[in-house]
């Protein structure tokens, strides 16, 4: 047979290039981010380090590095991503106050998904797109609303307030509703007396120990009272 002839038979082994791995699925700064984000849910942005957001992508420190300058830079990017979750206020050419209404609710939402942003939310130096598109939409609903560059500032302000406020409360409350209180309230009622602090007493027996108490019922009925003033100091002016 001539040499020059291909060869078959049993003998004859697969080359290594035939054989192929799964692809590693590239690193990026968006990926670096999202994981970033997902580490802080879970052991909080102080916790947080180059090194230990390393181990959770399963790389090297100095290939994080690679992708983004510093720590403060993957915060902007964190914050940039909350921010990205919240939604957008709907157009509020027919009810201003509806449409700020669903996005204060969102944003209640995402905050208490991460409690950790809370302080973050408006202390960044350089907002990234996300930021910048959120707070203008707000802006802009509110002026389509009718109401004053001026208002605008105080309703945005108020509003923002009062939600930052309210989701770092809910989060540090050790429970939130009357049913998970029940066992905690009863421990504390036994070690007072009953006469010391009467309003107290009246207030945990006849309102949060009720059936169906839940603290997250106060944020709709503070945001109501919040636009609804708004709305009627807005009219007045």
């Amino acid at each position: 047979m001539p040499d020059d002839l291909p060869q078959t038979g049993k003998n004859v082994k697969p080359s290594k290039e035939s054989k192929s791995k799964p692809a590693r699925k590239s690193l990026t700064e968006a990926l670096i981010i999202e994981g970033a984000v997902k580490l802080a849910d879970e052991i909080g942005v102080d916790a947080l380090t180059i090194r230990k957001l390393a181990t959770a992508l399963t790389v090297k420190p100095m290939t994080i590095y690679h992708y983004v300058p510093n720590k403060e830079s993957i915060i902007d990017g964190m914050v940039d991503m909350v921010f990205s979750e919240i939604d957008l206020p709907p157009p509020a050419d027919a009810d201003w106050k509806s449409a700020i209404r669903k996005r204060s609710a969102s944003a209640r939402t995402v905050l208490g998904k991460h409690p950790w942003a809370v302080p973050l939310m408006e202390s960044r130096r350089a907002p990234g797109p996300a930021t910048l598109q959120h707070h203008d939409a707000v802006l802009g609903c509110l002026r389509s609303g009718g109401l004053s560059v001026k208002m605008t500032a105080h309703a945005y302000a108020l509003i923002d307030a009062f939600i930052y406020g309210f989701a770092i409360q809910e989060a540090s409350l050790p429970a939130t509703t009357g049913e998970e209180m029940s066992d905690m309230v009863d421990v504390i009622i036994e070690t007072l007396p009953a006469d010391k602090y009467p309003h107290l007493m009246e207030l945990t027996t006849e309102h949060i120990l009720q059936p169906g108490y839940d603290f997250g019922n106060e944020f709709e009925f503070g945001l109501d009272l919040i636009l609804e003033g708004l709305d009627r100091s807005h009219k007045r002016r």
